[in-house]
């Protein structure tokens, strides 16, 4: 039986059946946070209040289509899965999204390995790929119980894993992101970059779930 593994990272900043909620002072001091260094940057003629609102509103818009579309290359080019394997900073980048910020790991899921992304202090999360984390991503129940008991968690969502499946846990940081590269779905063989894209979902991309077989 293959053992549970856990990756942790230093931070530079500071699960029932259905999914938690945020914890509200993590939450609430970080909204206060960013208000106050948006009015700051205001205040100093650093950007308009303007800009802000379009950057937040460009932000607001992204959604994990744009994960699917990474994923959905990946499977029908192997050349670019190598690519995004190797640097997912890089390989992203040809389709058109730039993360800059941080670093990109891509973690393939397999017949024997299956991944999972948490971020244990905070909520970091690749957002120009999946857009906003969800509400249970950011809570404290998940955070601390997908370390310390994987494979329950993700039975509560729903993902049975055989016992000789090696797990492993990534812990993102606010210098490393990950990318769950899911295992291709039986039964696609035939169907277009686009179609395999549309089958792609955000939490399989996080790792919690798995995508079903395509009859």
């Amino acid at each position: 039986m293959s053992g549970d593994h856990h990756h942790h990272h230093d931070h530079g900043h500071g699960h029932a059946h259905s999914p938690p909620q945020p914890d509200d002072k993590v939450h609430s001091y970080y909204q206060i946070l960013s208000i106050a260094l948006k009015e700051l940057l205001i205040e100093k003629n650093v950007v308009t209040a303007a800009e802000v609102r379009r950057f937040i509103e460009a932000r607001d818009s992204i959604t994990p289509a744009n994960g699917a579309r990474v994923i959905a290359r990946a499977w029908v080019d192997p050349a670019f899965r190598a690519r995004l394997l190797e640097d997912a900073n890089k390989a992203v980048g040809e389709l058109g999204f730039e993360m800059t910020t941080a670093r990109l790991v891509a973690v393939e899921n397999t017949q024997e390995a299956h991944n999972v992304v948490v971020c244990t202090l905070c909520s970091c999360y690749p957002r120009d790929l999946l857009g906003l984390p969800p509400a249970w991503y950011k809570s404290r129940a998940y955070r601390a119980r997908i370390v310390r008991e994987p494979r329950a968690v993700l039975q509560e969502f729903g993902t049975e894993l055989s016992d000789d499946v090696a797990l492993h846990v990534h812990d993102s940081t606010a210098d490393i992101r990950f990318l769950v590269l899911p295992r291709r779905p039986a039964g696609t063989q035939h169907m277009s970059e686009a179609e395999l894209a549309a089958l792609v979902t955000r939490d399989s991309m996080i790792g919690v779930t798995v995508l079903d077989q395509v009859a």
